[in-house]
């Protein structure tokens, strides 16, 4: 018996959609919206450990979801968070 052809959703089953990295920069405008991976780099801690801190941790900033699968975190909410672990 002779395959037949491919479905291209198939095809393309498994692989990851491509999507652009955010630029480290954004941190600095103090109302942008940052992926948590941005947020993670940011920080020096992993996504996990974010998202573990949002969940304990009350001083954390407040995650803003953007829909099913996104999540992002005002970078200046970010940054004054880590000044004010950097002081403590």
């Amino acid at each position: 018996m002779k395959p037949g052809p491919t479905k291209p959703a198939q095809a393309e089953k498994g692989k990851r959609r491509q999507t652009n990295p955010q630029p480290l920069q954004v941190a600095q405008i103090a109302d942008a919206l940052l992926r948590m991976k941005t947020a993670a780099q940011i920080a020096g801690l992993s996504e996990a450990t974010l998202y573990r801190r949002a969940a304990s941790d009350p001083t954390f900033p407040k995650l803003i979801k953007m829909g099913a699968r996104a999540t992002r975190i005002r970078a200046g909410d970010l940054t004054a968070w880590l000044a004010a672990q950097a002081g403590a």
